[in-house]
């Protein structure tokens, strides 16, 4: 995903389109096992868990390993207050390795995959930094079809796990570069997201 200043009013007008009635939300099944050890009492043996190394561990379970809908609404561009605008509508994988994957609403000639890293930052709060990769801007004249070469983007989110573990909010920090590695854009704002599950049909993420 590339973002600069001539795709801006391009992403506005289809993000907008494709925001979906309901924001996202996010979960995780319960953490893998630690190691046992075993520790005889009374002459029987036994299987104990040893010291649990997860400190943030959910007693739901609950993470930010999943899929899910998320929406990236700005608030600023290039340090200047604006009128909150959609600027991204995508797909995400957050994996259990903490690395992640993100498809966005963007034409695939011009580049909608990128991927990132997460780090959870206590019970409920996540960061991810999160790169596309050079990719083609957005909207384009070209009569191919392909937007000219642009450098990468680097995405910054600051996430809350909401109680129930299926649903996040928070903030983000996007700056895109050129080929030299000049910022191109820059826009802050608000993110929200909601968990897909085996029942989540078609209509929840487009709206009706």
């Amino acid at each position: 995903m590339k973002l600069n200043v001539s795709m801006t009013l391009g992403l506005v007008v289809l993000g907008i389109s494709a925001v979906p009635a309901a924001l996202g939300q996010c979960g995780m099944p319960a953490k893998a096992a630690k190691p046992t050890a075993w520790h005889p009492q009374y002459g029987v043996a036994r299987l104990v868990r040893a010291a649990d190394d997860d400190e943030f561990r959910r007693e739901d379970g609950k993470s930010m390993v999943g899929m899910w809908h998320v929406i990236f609404t700005a608030n600023t561009s290039s340090g200047a207050s604006i009128p909150p605008t959609v600027i991204d509508n995508a797909l995400v994988v957050d994996h259990s390795d903490r690395t992640e994957i993100m498809n966005s609403v963007r034409p695939p000639q011009d580049g909608n995959f990128c991927m990132g890293v997460w780090e959870q930052l206590d019970r409920s709060h996540y960061f991810v930094n999160h790169f596309a990769w050079y990719a083609n801007e957005f909207p384009n004249a070209n009569p191919s079809g392909i937007g000219n070469a642009q450098g990468p983007t680097q995405i910054q989110e600051w996430i809350k796990l909401s109680s129930d573990g299926d649903h996040f909010t928070g903030t983000f920090q996007l700056d895109a570069y050129d080929l030299s590695n000049n910022i191109l854009a820059s826009f802050t704002g608000t993110l929200a997201g909601t968990r897909i599950t085996t029942s989540t049909k078609e209509k929840d993420l487009v709206g009706n």
